[in-house]
């Protein structure tokens, strides 16, 4: 593997040059604003360009400025980004805006250790903020980026790995133009996006392919190197649609955690020789403090996650005795009308079966006017 120590490396001139001509077109681009490149920097994290445009656009109509989305209340910051998924993104987008209006008086810092204070931003954020906002030479490292910097520079170590991690930092910065941080940036992330991709990279497109080890080596493919993925665990789950006196039951997530803060249908995971009522009913019970009547089912939905796949069941079910359900391992509980489900967020799932609820709603309202 060869370090490169010129002032600007034959890889860094030859994305520019290249970039001037094939930048992407996006919403975010062109814009030096600190607080756009902010927005779009947290929602491109684990999502595609395609999903993050119409959700961008949406965001700054409703939150134009830090300050604005620092006065909102976290319940509407979450179902403006619902859909997004990695719910944590916008709790922190919400929570560093405080603080950012709080103690930089409404402007995100022009400094690489005061951004990195702030929540949910990490290294690679502030290098994109502080590159593409504020010009300073800072370098970036996301996925398309790994993917391009090991196959041109043939890096085998394990992607992930500290060696590995550590070795593709020293490669970013080393090739980092001074002056011209933040177009390098994008030029590595447009590279790796539209031409050095996962699979079958368009290898006589690319304006590295004289420089490109892996390329002369075959190896394409192969770079970068991962480690293997284990079986993706999968969860049997059910969940309860209770409806009383017009009203529908539905429970808020604890903060922490997966889809904290979120609103759902309560139930959760089948134990090991559990029926799915027998679960259910569990379930309410630990959560809730109430027993219920399992009845027939709403429907079988299913998600994958980072790490681990999903399988809900969701069955109609009715309170059995007096007792009302409390919270008691849920943040609160709420009874609620049909038409008021859009003002709570939701999961994917718990979305799913809250349409599916409204549509069979609408349906029973036509058959009985007809």
């Amino acid at each position: 593997m060869t370090f490169v120590h010129s002032p600007i490396s034959p890889l860094a001139e030859r994305l520019l040059n290249w970039y001037g001509r094939h930048a992407r077109s996006l919403p975010w681009r062109g814009s030096s604003d600190p607080y756009t490149i902010w927005v779009s920097e947290i929602m491109l994290q684990q999502t595609r360009v395609e999903t993050v445009t119409a959700y961008f656009k949406r965001w700054m109509d409703k939150y134009p400025s830090i300050h604005s989305l620092a006065m909102a209340p976290l319940q509407e910051v979450l179902i403006t980004w619902e859909g997004l998924g990695y719910y944590s993104r916008a709790r922190n987008l919400h929570r560093a805006a405080q603080i950012v209006v709080k103690e930089h008086a409404g402007r995100l810092p022009a400094d690489f250790q005061a951004l990195m204070k702030l929540p949910g931003i990490g290294r690679y954020t502030a290098g994109a903020i502080a590159s593409i906002a504020y010009g300073l030479d800072f370098p970036v490292l996301d996925g398309n980026v790994r993917r391009v910097l090991t196959r041109v520079f043939d890096v085998s170590e394990e992607v992930g790995s500290s060696i590995g991690e550590r070795m593709l930092w020293e490669l970013a910065e080393q090739n980092l133009p001074r002056g011209k941080a933040g177009d390098y940036n994008q030029a590595l992330m447009d590279l790796g996006a539209g031409i050095c991709g996962v699979r079958s990279p368009r290898c006589d497109d690319c304006p590295l392919r004289d420089i490109c080890q892996a390329k002369a080596l075959a190896i394409q493919e192969e770079r970068p190197v991962r480690k293997s993925r284990e079986n993706i665990p999968h969860h049997t789950v059910t969940a309860a649609v209770i409806r009383r006196n017009g009203k529908l039951l539905i429970t808020q997530r604890p903060e922490s955690g997966l889809l904290g803060g979120m609103w759902e249908f309560p139930g959760g995971k089948l134990q090991p020789d559990e029926e799915l009522d027998e679960c259910l009913q569990r379930e309410i019970r630990e959560e809730l403090g109430v027993s219920v009547q399992v009845g027939e089912s709403v429907g079988i939905y299913q998600h994958a996650y980072t790490h681990f796949r999903v399988t809900l069941h969701a069955f109609r079910c009715a309170l059995k005795g007096e007792t009302m359900p409390r919270p008691l391992q849920v943040k609160a509980v709420r009874w609620i009308h049909l038409d008021e489900l859009a003002n709570y967020p939701m999961g994917k799932i718990d979305r799913q079966i809250a349409n599916h609820i409204a549509n069979e709603n609408d349906y029973e309202g036509a058959e009985k006017d007809s």
